[in-house]
């Protein structure tokens, strides 16, 4: 039985995927604390403006009504901040031991080296001390953007609590925060980003979460079932996103104590990706004139999707992926030339089916790769029972081995790449993964699928586009990816080398996202681990 969650007490970013809802504009600033008073009044002015996942729809309806912001606004803390704030040290040393360190304690873990080690990382995050509080603000234009903005600094005390510069922006500028954005085409917003995947399709589906029930097909944890339909799915449990809620061992995550302050709170990853987007254009140039189906083909198998969306183990050519973009376009665009309400809700469903397909699919019929390679990006971040190499019966359920590593996406690209093709400049994305457990979840993933292939059986082979690809004795790249073929029919499979590294991290750190009652029990200095 789904837990009844109380979507009030739960801040709204951990729930709601926000660009979803048209909030496609962000600004992500950050403080520093030096006095607790200060910090805790600060805090205190805050929360009123602080947005919940209360639903924004009235009952079963789907239309929109005046619960929904005009802009929501999320806050978080780093285990500095914490301390500053007045947290008792009892209740500190409750917190897990990553969270604590912070992440550039954790650089190695996370292969922060080379182009990526701190030391290059945006002004911000190389100062004497972290951060110690976080605010996400997210809107559907620039104008409300910045009127928050106006509105936060409004209650910054004289002394005491101060905004943190040192975000860099184009032309060499520093900047008090930090922006992001969908990337527009013709005046509308995408969800690409500056490679030219469209991003954000699949996040987890867990129990509780009061999102469609549809969305559980891809986003939940697979049952062995047909995985085109709902029978193929069943929702992750809630202690995998949510403290205070057990998870897939059927265990209360580990937490904070007291329980009111970890309750209904989460972990927020926050990292500034840089993305090198002249060397993915010239690789994808160079070596996918020898690659059989072109450059395209080459971008689709290092993702394990075509740029459009459409997953490659369900649609092997570009022109099966097109087909399928033109049939979503078109499902899409007879909702809005509905008629009546009847004529509507049934476009609704069409387009419905017609959306699942960039989701229900998973690697039981392609374990060896000849669809979707092995080393595709989106398979090892997401295995959906590749891991069981088709050993079925071994493990409690057909993604067993994945459904603890899930983690919960958000963030928007940044910066501009449209005129200028080249990795100088300022653009990438701003990532941020939520979750129960940093170090199981979002640390394991980066360290053992993404940079290290030993569970794909690909030996020291790193993820081919966010991998930290490294240099040889004689100063090359040795990224490498092998892209397998049928082994019953020609051709070869076909190797890729010399992968340099497409992603560079700027910046970030870890930070914990209270729920409303543990806000108020900080700000009120209240927190009791008695």
């Amino acid at each position: 039985m789904a837990p009844v969650l109380d979507l009030h007490d739960i801040q709204g970013n951990i729930i709601k995927a926000y660009p979803r809802f048209g909030f496609c504009c962000a600004r992500n600033f950050f403080f520093r604390i030096s006095d607790g008073d200060a910090g805790r009044d600060f805090l205190a002015a805050l929360i009123p403006s602080v947005t919940t996942a209360a639903p924004w729809v009235s009952g079963g309806s789907s239309v929109v009504d005046s619960k929904r912001p005009k802009i929501t606004t999320n806050v978080a803390f780093t285990f500095e901040g914490l301390k500053r704030l007045g947290v008792p040290q009892a209740s500190l040393q409750t917190f897990p031991e990553e969270f604590a360190m912070g992440m550039t304690a954790r650089r190695d873990i996370l292969g922060d080296d080379g182009p990526s080690a701190p030391a290059r990382w945006d002004p911000i995050w190389q100062g004497p001390e972290p951060v110690h509080l976080f605010i996400a603000i997210n809107a559907s234009n620039q104008a409300a953007l910045e009127l928050r903005y106006r509105e936060i600094l409004a209650h910054l005390p004289k002394t005491g609590v101060d905004l943190v510069p040192g975000h860099r922006a184009a032309n060499g500028a520093q900047l008090p925060y930090q922006d992001s954005s969908a990337l527009f085409d013709n005046g509308e917003a995408t969800s690409r980003e500056h490679f030219g995947y469209t991003d954000g399709i699949s996040n987890p589906y867990f129990k509780g979460a009061g999102t469609d029930s549809s969305n559980v097909i891809g986003g939940g944890k697979a049952t062995g079932k047909d995985a085109r339909t709902m029978a193929g799915w069943a929702p992750l449990e809630t202690g995998e996103f949510l403290l205070g809620h057990k998870d897939e061992a059927f265990e209360y995550p580990v937490a904070p104590i007291p329980n009111l302050l970890g309750d209904n709170g989460t972990y927020l990853v926050y990292r500034k990706l840089h993305q090198n987007v002249g060397s993915f254009d010239a690789y994808l140039a160079r070596v996918g004139a020898e690659f059989p189906g072109g450059g395209e083909a080459l971008a689709a198998k290092f993702a394990g999707r075509w740029r459009n969306g459409a997953p490659v183990t369900s649609f092997p050519t570009e022109q099966q992926a097109n087909d399928f973009a033109a049939r979503w376009a078109a499902a899409k665009l007879a909702i809005g030339q509905a008629k009546t309400q009847p004529e509507r809700e049934a476009a609704k469903r069409h387009f419905s089916t017609i959306n699942t397909q960039f989701v229900n699919f998973d690697y039981t019929d392609d374990i060896e790769g000849t669809r979707c390679p092995v080393s595709a990006h989106a398979r090892r971040a997401n295995p959906r029972s590749a891991l069981e190499f088709g050993n079925k019966g071994a493990f409690s359920g057909p993604s067993s081995l994945g459904d603890r590593r899930r983690i919960l996406r958000r963030g928007l690209p940044y910066g501009d790449s449209k005129t200028e093709r080249k990795d100088d400049g300022e653009h990438g994305i701003v990532f941020m993964a939520l979750c129960a457990s940093i170090r199981r979840q979002f640390e394991f993933v980066q360290q053992q699928w993404l940079n290290y292939g030993n569970d794909f059986r690909l030996g020291n082979d790193k993820d081919p586009l966010v991998g930290n690809q490294g240099l040889d004795e004689s100063g090359q790249s040795d990224g490498r990816m092998v892209i397998e073929s049928d082994p019953n029919r020609p051709p070869p499979p076909f190797f890729c080398a010399q992968l340099p590294r497409f992603v560079e991290t700027r910046g970030g750190d870890y930070f914990f996202v209270p729920s409303l009652t543990a806000l108020r029990m900080i700000a009120h200095g209240i927190v009791d681990p008695t």
